[in-house]
């Protein structure tokens, strides 16, 4: 494969548990650190023997990466360097909570080459990171935020959520008032998702939450964009936006490109570029296949022609990178005006959609309904 691969290591420990939260995650222990780190080891050993594509991004998720002590993220780092090909100038990624953000930690990580740092702060208010189940204030927030920019990191990034149910108000005019004075590098935009199963989730259906409507979410979304926007923050997907290209995330783009990607670690996945594998998600089921020397993979997927055009117009439509028609042609042999003209006409004209050239490219509004333009074209 011509395109050089990223890693993703999941590291599934949280102190609490958060209300919306429905990735791969368990409470944070000791003695379960220590297992798990010997764990991915395991995995990355059997890995290790098939995969060859060079690896130019790494990117510890979770979870939370940073309940890692220094020592542990230091071995972690060292051995994915001996048992995989690393590339010698890869971007290193982290993602770390407010509470962990100290001087040990940032020189521990620094020393591993991180270069691109997010913090889960969700917000900078009280009372909304109350609401979500958050352990930090938003004072604590600001104070990691300086810290961390202070360590030497080429990109900060922030998470925040928006779209709160009904009467809990958003609060997000002073999450904004700390990106623009900080001179955020990276903020990653969430709306609020009630997850099946989670804690949210049954308080909606029992009536205790009621979901916001989804005009006032768009409203909110491009709201959100256009005041970003006057902070020096442009949209590249979706959900990301970034104060120039240097600060977009290269790990994350590998995704939205098809780019071969391997995963470690509880739930994670994995992608060749024609295969698609993912790991279990509980952690009696990783245990004891890797207890057992398998690979703790749930299931695999081979890609027909038709499912990888698809997800290559879905990815590719929600990048302000957009579509190359051309590249389109030539891997699948399809035209999309040729093949798709009433949704290719309906979605340039109504200028959700503009071509340049032949890049196809999502305007704001656009990527608002992105998925729902990408639907269209298959």
């Amino acid at each position: 494969m011509a395109a050089r691969a990223g890693l993703y290591v999941h590291i599934p420990f949280c102190s609490a548990i958060c209300p919306y939260c429905d990735f791969a995650v368990v409470r944070d222990s000791p003695s379960g650190r220590s297992q798990y780190l010997s764990l991915i080891e395991r995995e990355v050993s059997l890995l290790a023997a098939s995969w060859e594509t060079e690896i130019e991004t790494v990117y510890f998720g979770g979870g939370t990466p940073s309940a890692l002590s220094p020592a542990q993220f230091a071995t972690l780092a060292t051995m994915l360097r001996e048992r995989l090909p690393i590339a010698p100038d890869a971007r290193w990624h982290l993602e770390a909570n407010p509470e962990d953000i100290e001087e040990q930690r940032i020189a521990a990580w620094r020393a591993e080459d991180v270069t691109f740092l997010s913090l889960g702060m969700q917000s900078f208010s009280d009372s909304k990171l109350k609401f979500l189940g958050r352990r930090h204030r938003g004072e604590d927030a600001q104070k990691a935020l300086a810290c961390a920019q202070a360590g030497g990191f080429e990109t900060v990034s922030v998470d925040l959520i928006f779209g709160l149910p009904q009467n809990r108000g958003e609060d997000l005019d002073l999450s904004l008032e700390v990106v623009d004075q900080h001179e955020v590098d990276h903020v990653s935009l969430y709306q609020l998702t009630f997850h099946e199963g989670t804690p949210f989730d049954q308080r909606r259906q029992s009536g205790g939450l009621v979901e916001l409507d989804n005009d006032r979410q768009a409203d909110l979304y491009l709201e959100l964009l256009e005041q970003l926007g006057r902070c020096g923050l442009t949209p590249y997907e979706v959900s990301n936006l970034a104060r120039s290209q240097q600060h977009q995330s290269r790990h994350n783009r590998k995704y939205w490109r098809r780019d071969p990607y391997l995963g470690v670690g509880l739930g994670a996945h994995s992608f060749d570029g024609q295969r698609r594998w993912w790991n279990v998600r509980d952690w009696k089921g990783y245990v004891a296949r890797l207890e057992d020397g398998q690979l703790p993979q749930e299931e695999i997927e081979t890609l027909t022609s038709e499912e990888a055009r698809q997800e290559t117009i879905m990815l590719a439509l929600r990048t302000t990178a957009g579509l190359d028609l051309d590249q389109l042609k030539r891997d699948f042999g399809f035209d999309l005006a040729a093949q798709r003209p009433r949704a290719y006409e309906q979605w340039r004209q109504s200028g959700h959609l503009i071509q340049d050239g032949v890049i196809l490219r999502p305007q704001l509004h656009g990527l608002l309904v992105a998925d729902a333009i990408a639907r269209d074209f298959f």
